[in-house]
């Protein structure tokens, strides 16, 4: 999701940092190399969302039936692994390498703003939130936590690992990173931690902080979001941006739920009979319509409508079209009510 891996070069993009869309200076291979990489992290994260379920059946970016074992990883290994979604931890941070924000500040353009930073922060922590299979966060992640870019820090003690929940730092820019795993790094993480631009300021991680709760309450609103069984979420999860032709750095993702009564899939939620989820890396405001989606009732999701982050607000649905419109850098959820 954030693009290389903890033995590739740091600079490597991925679909939320921006690879294609958003260059930092990186060599990535050329525009076709991009395109497919960026195709690539799409069907994973994907396959991820559904659990890593072996054998859920979703449309990859070539247009083409799949199971999730045969999306394969850039080794060659298949990407899913699982036959129930107890069996999957999603994550994407943890105690070893890089805090989130840390990976985000390091991969994206050095000229966004930290505004930006702090918004790709939450989308990526919000995939995680909104992913069948068993939620991971790493303590502080809801408040930007950085390690002021140290890579391996169990021997670090307090002054790169601080957690401050004053929320007046989340400790970026308190020094160099130590030598033995980061040395080889200083060229490009001096000028980071030096320019006052990179750090957040107190309003950034409290705001960080509200959009994570939203996040959360959102998941424990509906039990589509935490389905139980691997045929319940390959009856009821579908991916809709799928094929060659699909909308770069957006991830578009439904739950179906039945009706009481009515013969098909059984109901599950008292309030929701439809959601639709929309992840958009991208820097541009995005609009994306569906045949299947057309004519249906959604409205934004009651928290994200009442949220303290205006730029969800304005996301949109036009019934007459089926066209969805969401703001860049941002996650929104759709509620079809019963």
């Amino acid at each position: 999701m954030l693009g290389g891996s903890p033995f590739g070069h740091i600079l490597q993009q991925g679909f939320v940092t921006g690879l294609m869309l958003q260059p930092n200076g990186h060599d990535h291979g050329g525009k076709d190399a991009e395109e497919l990489m960026l195709s690539a992290a799409k069907d994973h994260i994907q396959v991820g969302m559904a659990a890593n379920l072996r054998d859920y059946v979703l449309t990859n970016s070539d247009g083409k039936e799949v199971k999730g074992m045969e999306v394969l990883t850039y080794g060659g290994a298949p990407v899913a692994y699982a036959l129930h979604p107890a069996e999957t931890i999603n994550y994407v941070s943890a105690h070893d390498n890089e805090t989130l924000f840390d990976v985000v500040s390091m991969k994206t353009p050095m000229e966004i703003s930290v505004d930006e930073r702090c918004r790709l922060n939450h989308l990526a922590t919000s995939v995680i939130a909104f992913s069948q299979g068993i939620p991971f966060f790493h303590a502080g992640d809801e408040m930007l936590r950085s390690k002021s870019l140290d890579r391996d820090s169990y021997n670090s003690g307090d002054w790169f690992n601080r957690l401050d929940f004053t929320y007046n730092s989340n400790n970026w820019g308190v020094g160099l990173p130590p030598k033995q795993k980061n040395e080889k790094h200083w060229p490009l993480i001096r000028p980071r931690l030096a320019d006052p631009s990179f750090k957040p300021q107190k309003n950034h991680i409290l705001a960080a902080i509200n959009n994570f709760l939203d996040v959360l309450q959102i998941r424990y609103s509906s039990p589509l979001f935490r389905l139980m069984t691997a045929n319940a979420i390959q009856e009821r999860v579908r991916f809709h941006n799928t094929g060659p032709s699909w909308v770069p750095g957006v991830i578009v993702m439904s739950f179906e739920d039945g009706h009481r009564g009515v013969p098909g899939l059984t109901q599950l939620d008292p309030n929701y009979s439809f959601i639709v989820v929309i992840f958009n890396a991208s820097p541009s405001e995005v609009s994306f319509a569906s045949p299947v989606l057309r004519a249906r009732t959604f409205q934004l999701h009651p928290i994200q409508a009442m949220s303290s982050d205006e730029v969800v607000k304005s996301s949109s649905y036009e019934t007459s079209t089926g066209c969805f419109t969401v703001p860049p850098r941002t996650t929104s959820v759709f509620v079809e009510y019963r």
